[in-house]
């Protein structure tokens, strides 16, 4: 693992590839961490990349994965996925906090390590492998010695000449204490086999583990990822708040996953037919414009429409602008889960109609066993990607999830508007798959899984104050119910299961506290959004396995945590109670 300090030109990095690529006895994979302060966007990066012919097909390869320049950590796949570089945009001080990760080798270039603190350099020791190195590409510059000063407290041993050093410390570092994975046979029992479930398998395949999906029906997708179509485009909010964050990063992530699948409409059913939002009312409409001014998002990423543009992008009338997102669009989930199960080869092994009762623990091993008693299987790893089936085991069923009811209306493509992109909004139209298009979704908390004329009337009355030319009451009654698997603060719940039984043992815990059931994991709580919650949360969880840097900054990684629930009840219940005055 190499962390860059400022990916710059990308110059460093097109050396390191080329020189891991041509080394014949290189790794099987590199992870490359490079800061980058200010991301540059695809059309300024060409020019860049242009000046050195020498390297040009690894920039051919580059840009063809070169997402918008909007802020985040951004993981990319090169190289059939042995190259893993996460692109981290932002401010560096910031970004260089949020890293979870065991690095290798640092190269500290540029101008951005020039303003850390003597604290922030201190972090390098603390995210160091034994015998990490270090290099530092200019001594020419102002404040080295202090710098280096720094650097030596945190362990690092510099050569003769003070431009390289090693991580040998005194003592022992924490983060070698902390973050070392366990060594464990790469084998995992899934069960659910809906996008979360699917995506798992995926992830973790191509990491070379073997995969045992269970799955209770007799074919993939029949629950809440088993409809006609669902939508994909990301969350956007004036503060950036970290469900915005996530949202932006977990559908970057999914698009990326998909082209290395082979593409939308190619290796599964869907279309990038850009997706259109509609403001609710005037009030919304103007607050959204002040959103745009300030964030200013690239075009290819997202644009803010006044009502004029946003009908003619539509083709019909729309009740207010809307933001346009060009790269989004919608996906038919159970082709999707296919092409995540067909990648996934000879590593998965997949049983249909089996229920999990119960959850068993002997000798490093998780034992799924049928309502009979009888051993289904057997894998150092359980992930539950089951939604809010997973309440069933005693394991899971403290966690804050509620299945909330949702009806699609399906309404013949004839019968309804033209439309090129989704239209969404209070509702959303999507274009035709297989001869319908998707109207949507109820938020019912009940349990009817039938059909129901009211819930079908709030769909379409709904897509009327979007679409207010559109009329669409007397249509017969179709679709689909399914429920959704939503936690109290609707983020997902993606990792390690805190086993609620136990205490920690640390005053002010905090998440590494915890105590939790060894190998027993959890890819629940993806609600409306599973289809790109799917792959970023797979990813994460198959990084936490592997030892590997985090996808996504530390700070979003802990508001998905599956003991953050369990962590804000601890603090409450040992919250001092304030003395009350004597009269």
């Amino acid at each position: 693992m190499l962390l860059d300090s400022d990916f710059g030109d990308g110059a460093y990095f097109l050396t390191t590839w080329q020189a891991w690529r041509d080394h014949p006895q290189r790794p099987q994979q590199l992870h490359y961490l490079a800061l980058m302060p200010d991301m540059t966007s695809l059309q300024a990066l060409q020019p860049l990349l242009e000046k050195w012919p020498q390297w040009q097909a690894l920039a051919a390869e580059l840009c063809a994965v070169w997402p918008p320049a909007v802020p985040g950590f951004h993981r990319l796949f090169l190289q059939s996925g042995q190259l893993v570089l996460t692109l981290m945009v932002g401010d560096s001080t910031a970004c260089l906090r949020q890293i979870v990760a065991s690095i290798d080798a640092f190269h500290l270039h540029g101008q951005s390590w020039l303003t850390w603190s003597r604290p922030l350099l201190g972090t390098l020791g603390r995210m160091a492998a034994a015998q990490a190195s270090l290099s530092i590409c200019s001594l020419e510059i102002a404040g080295l010695e202090a710098r280096q000063a720094a650097l030596e407290q945190a362990g690092f041993i510099f050569d003769k000449d003070a431009s390289r050093a090693i991580f040998s410390p005194r003592f022992t570092p924490r983060s070698q204490i902390e973050n070392t994975p366990a060594v464990i046979d790469r084998h995992a029992i899934v069960i659910g086999a809906g996008l979360a479930g699917s995506a798992a398998c995926q992830r973790l395949a191509r990491r070379g583990w073997r995969v045992t999906l269970i799955e209770r029906h007799a074919e993939i997708a029949q629950e809440a990822s088993g409809n006609i179509a669902g939508i994909f485009m990301p969350l956007l909010s004036r503060d950036d708040n970290p469900s915005s964050r996530l949202s932006r990063n977990a559908y970057l992530f999914a698009r990326h996953v998909w082209q290395q699948l082979g593409g939308i409409g190619n290796a599964f059913t869907g279309a990038t037919c850009g997706v259109l939002q509609i403001a609710r009312d005037a009030g919304h409409a103007a607050a959204q414009q002040q959103l745009a001014d300030r964030w200013r998002y690239p075009e290819d990423f997202a644009e803010w429409l006044d009502q004029a543009a946003a009908t003619r992008l539509a083709g019909n009338p729309v009740s207010n602008g809307g933001w346009y997102f060009p790269a989004a669009g919608w996906v038919q989930p159970q082709s999707l889960c296919r092409a995540m199960l067909d990648d996934c080869g000879s590593g998965l092994k997949i049983l249909f109609e089996q229920r999990v009762t119960t959850l068993e623990r002997e000798q490093q091993h998780w034992i799924a066993r049928d309502q009979n008693g009888v051993e289904i299987a057997r894998a150092p790893v359980m992930i539950l990607a089951n939604g809010c089936e997973a309440l069933d085991f005693p394991q899971a069923e403290n966690l804050p999830l509620t299945a909330i009811r949702g009806q699609i209306t399906h309404i013949d493509a004839d019968l309804t508007p033209a439309i090129t992109p989704v239209i969404c909004g209070e509702a959303y139209l999507t274009p035709a798959c297989e001869g319908v298009c998707s109207v949507g979704a109820s938020y019912d908390e009940d349990t009817d899984t039938e059909l129901r004329q009211d819930s079908q009337a709030d769909n379409l009355a709904r897509l009327a104050n979007i679409l207010p030319g559109w009329l669409g009451s007397e249509l017969p009654l179709a679709g689909r119910v399914g429920f959704r698997c939503v936690a109290g603060d609707r983020l997902p719940l993606v990792g390690g299961l805190p086993d609620q039984a136990g205490q920690s043992s640390v005053r002010e815990a905090k998440l590494k506290d915890l105590p939790r059931f060894p190998g027993l994991y959890s890819l629940l709580g993806y609600a409306s959004r599973g289809l790109i919650w799917a792959p970023l949360a797979a990813e994460l969880l198959a990084a936490q396995l592997g030892g590997e840097p985090l996808p996504i900054e530390a700070d979003l990684a802990a508001a998905l945590d599956p003991g953050r629930f369990l962590l804000k009840k601890q603090r409450h219940d040992t919250k001092p109670v304030p003395l009350k005055r004597a009269p």
